[in-house]
């Protein structure tokens, strides 16, 4: 009888650190997307363009990789294959970036940094079920249910007291979080490497660079000044770029897609949080309830049964 147990929880141990570091690296990657919507929501007060906090979250991630894929391989890009390569930087790369980036114009941070992980969430758990036959239990889909109403909360400040622009914006997120969505099941499903994908979508961006630079996005670089660009290039190119993009990868990988979808839910206390220290921009009431529903939808979310 001892002996069984001692094999058995040889057996777990494995296991147990496999579902630690997917946690650990989750964890992770909410941190990094936190400070990548604080960096962009002050980017655009100091007078980026989406387009150039685009430019930061890929050039310089782009630089890094390129001779690593080179190395790997174009002719399959890096085992991925260049139509799933394409997928995935639709879905997970400057497209989504740049349509988010905007979003900002429109709302405040609060809004955007709730609507789109709470969505990437609801997409993950729907996506889960439908696609990948994994299993969700009452508590995942009470969750679910909840978050919903944590978003309606929101989205009714949008309707009631800041205008149709407003819901526009709320609307923009709810379109890249489900594309998020897409991006995560997407890795799930074709069993592709963390790195790779990292590394594969930001070489790829490389491509949008020159238009860029003929545009004139460099001018407005430069006149915003070295510690601006330097600060999104940190916050945009390494952390909520390829980093966040590797942990998350990392997460789907250890625990499954309707385990690690739970996780871009925790990205709105911290991005509410590090709002408030790092730019002073509190939540409003309203944002406060809808962030309090989300987070308790993101508790049963996690919940076994």
């Amino acid at each position: 009888m001892n002996e069984r147990s001692a094999i058995a929880k040889a057996a777990a141990l494995p296991d147990t650190k496999a579902i630690l570091l997917g946690v650990a690296c989750g964890l992770g990657a909410a941190l990094c997307w936190a400070l990548g919507f604080v960096a962009t929501r002050h980017g655009l007060k100091v007078g980026f363009t989406p387009v150039d906090l685009l430019m930061h979250r890929f050039l310089w991630s782009g630089i890094v990789f390129l001779p690593l894929v080179v190395r790997a391989g174009l002719r399959d890009l890096c085992g991925i294959g260049w139509g799933r390569g394409m997928a995935l930087m639709l879905l997970g790369g400057p497209v989504m970036s740049l349509i988010s980036y905007a979003g900002f114009m429109f709302v405040p941070l609060g809004h955007g940094s709730v609507i789109q992980p709470s969505c990437a969430t609801l997409g993950g758990l729907f996506l889960a079920v439908v696609l990948l036959k994994e299993a969700v239990s009452l508590s995942r889909a009470a969750g679910a249910v909840v978050i919903v109403v944590g978003l309606a909360v929101i989205g009714s400040e949008s309707i009631g007291h800041m205008g149709p622009s407003a819901v526009i914006g709320d609307l923009i997120f709810v379109a890249t979080g489900l594309m998020f969505a897409g991006f995560a099941t997407l890795v799930r499903y074709w069993r592709v490497s963390a790195f790779s994908v990292a590394s594969v979508i930001s070489v790829l961006s490389l491509s949008l660079f020159p238009l860029y630079a003929v545009s004139g996005g460099l001018a407005r670089d430069a006149a915003i000044g070295l510690h601006e660009n330097t600060l999104q290039a940190i916050a945009q190119g390494i952390l909520a770029g390829p980093a966040a993009m590797y942990l998350f990868a990392v997460s789907i990988q250890r625990l499954g897609v309707a385990r690690a979808a739970v996780f871009p839910a925790t990205v709105p206390v911290l991005t509410l949080l590090l709002g408030w220290l790092l730019i002073g921009e509190p939540p409003t009431t309203l944002q406060a309830a809808g962030l309090a529903a989300v987070l308790a939808g993101f508790y049963l979310a996690q919940r076994q049964r």
